[in-house]
């Protein structure tokens, strides 16, 4: 099945039977775990929450030495701590780095949850029949991240830990991981490994395994566009003075044409065009539009002329409004014409295009696009670069084995979306490449109201990552 790979034994029956073993023995306890860390609200982005993500990494940190990790500790950075912990069984055997984050996204907006985002519950639906955890944080990534946790305990507790591992939890993930730059290259001795996994990304189906081999990558903005020198009557100076608001929807509509192509200029000129085999091959992959459109409930999809929804949300880049604001939004009405207007603009990427260079070329287009009526002010706030795995790497083959033995059927190699900017990163500054072992699903509400994670998922990941463990350790065996 894997050219160039000898002798690879399939993992031994027996230890899958302890592996399944010890997780119906221990079914209960690891989910209310779980469901402990998910009640700390570790918002990164909101300093109101400063405390509670500290809790939250002295919480990972207890349970990584619980489960028999050494050399646990609280490791300080400019920003949150990263939790770090290690288990060396023998120098000359591989290496694997854990990276997962235990800080979480806004919940807002409350009104729009069924259950407080604080207070998880398990609900049965028709994707999730066994039940899913309600909980912001509960697909990303607290649950995905302890899945590693609880894996490394049962491999420790039922002594079948084939190689070293290290933990690197990180605590600003959702705010961009300003501090985990620094912290990294002033820890490079410590975080020699042989690959980094990453459990925060998705699978097609709970039927249908993936592995995401790409990411995009992120420019994130703010743009400010201020008019009058205060908020002004709008019966009084509505016609005679430009309303910021209606510049900046402007300001931002003009950055798409007809075909919905972004009309930055020079935006495009670094992006790979995708042969016509690997496109027919990301098609290939199980996607069917009308259970798309019925699940986020539109009529048509929307995107780039000429690319369908697969490549549009993997080897397209985009520019969409994250938020907009200004004036006056409480109850009832108030006919202001308003001083200023902001909106946060983020811009996913493909490989080839920079982070800075595209954040300078929003900037300069949307300053030079703007009437004298108004000024704009542009605010790069963090960024990103894509990425693109090798799926000849004994990481990524280790990952295919591993699911195709509990899923029971071989992953098909898909492109994520979404970004995680520390993935470029660790492969700067670490050289190491990242196997993105992700297990949750595209409609777990990530970043949304009503965020959730399928326990099948996540006891599905306790089972596999332990395979993963076994593989790779074969495959990079001396």
């Amino acid at each position: 099945m894997y050219k160039g790979v000898k002798t690879i034994s399939l993992y031994p029956i027996m230890e899958q039977k302890i592996i399944t073993d010890y997780i119906s023995q221990n079914k209960e306890r690891v989910l209310n775990e779980l469901l402990d860390l998910l009640k700390i609200p570790s918002i990164s982005a909101d300093k109101k929450y400063s405390a509670d993500v500290l809790k939250t990494a002295q919480a990972v940190k207890q349970r990584l030495i619980e489960a028999g990790a050494d050399k646990v500790e609280i490791s300080e950075t400019s920003g949150f701590p990263v939790v770090y912990g290690e288990k060396i069984i023998d120098p000359n055997k591989p290496t694997i780095i854990v990276y997962g984050h235990y800080d979480v996204q806004p919940a807002d907006p409350l009104n729009l949850w069924d259950s407080p985002p604080f207070e998880p519950v398990i609900k049965k639906t028709d994707l999730h029949p066994t039940g899913a955890i309600y909980a912001r944080g509960s697909c990303d990534d607290k649950g995905q991240m302890y899945m590693h946790v609880k894996a490394f305990e049962l491999m420790m507790k039922t002594n079948t830990l084939p190689c070293n591992v290290k933990f690197m939890i990180e605590g600003e993930e959702e705010v961009g991981s300003p501090s985990l730059g620094p912290w990294i290259i002033a820890n490079k001795e410590k975080l020699k490994g042989d690959v980094i996994l990453i459990s925060d990304t998705s699978i097609i189906a709970n039927d249908t395994p993936s592995i995401d081999t790409g990411l995009r990558g992120l420019a994130y903005m703010e743009v400010e566009v201020t008019g009058p020198n205060r908020d002004l009557h709008s019966g009084v100076y509505g016609g005679a003075v430009a309303n910021p608001i209606n510049i900046l929807c402007k300001l931002i509509a003009s950055c798409h044409d007809e075909n919905n192509h972004i009309t930055i200029p020079a935006f495009y000129d670094k992006v790979v065009d995708e042969s016509k085999e690997y496109r027919e091959e990301l098609n290939n992959a199980p996607f069917n539009l009308q259970e798309f459109k019925k699940d986020l409930a539109i009529a048509e999809e929307h995107g780039e002329k000429g690319f369908t929804t697969n490549e549009r949300t993997g080897i397209r880049p985009t520019l969409d409004v994250n938020g907009i604001w200004g004036g006056y939004t409480g109850e009832g009405a108030k006919t202001v014409l308003p001083s200023k207007a902001f909106a946060k603009i983020s811009m996913r990427l493909v490989p080839n295009q920079n982070s800075d260079e595209i954040s300078k070329l929003f900037s300069t287009y949307f300053e030079s696009i703007a009437p004298q009526s108004v000024t704009v002010k542009v605010t790069a706030h963090h960024g990103g670069e894509p990425i693109v795995v090798s799926t000849q790497s004994a990481g990524y083959k280790a990952a295919s084995m591993a699911m195709a033995d509990t899923y029971g059927k071989k992953p098909v190699p898909t492109r994520g979306g979404g970004s995680i900017p520390i993935v470029a990163l660790f492969k700067k500054e670490l050289g190491l490449d990242s196997i993105l072992f992700g297990f949750g699903l595209d409609s777990d509400a990530l970043h949304s109201p009503n965020e959730h994670y399928g326990l099948f998922n996540y006891y599905k990941g306790i089972e596999t990552i332990p395979l993963f463990y076994k593989y790779f350790t074969q495959l990079t065996a001396k």
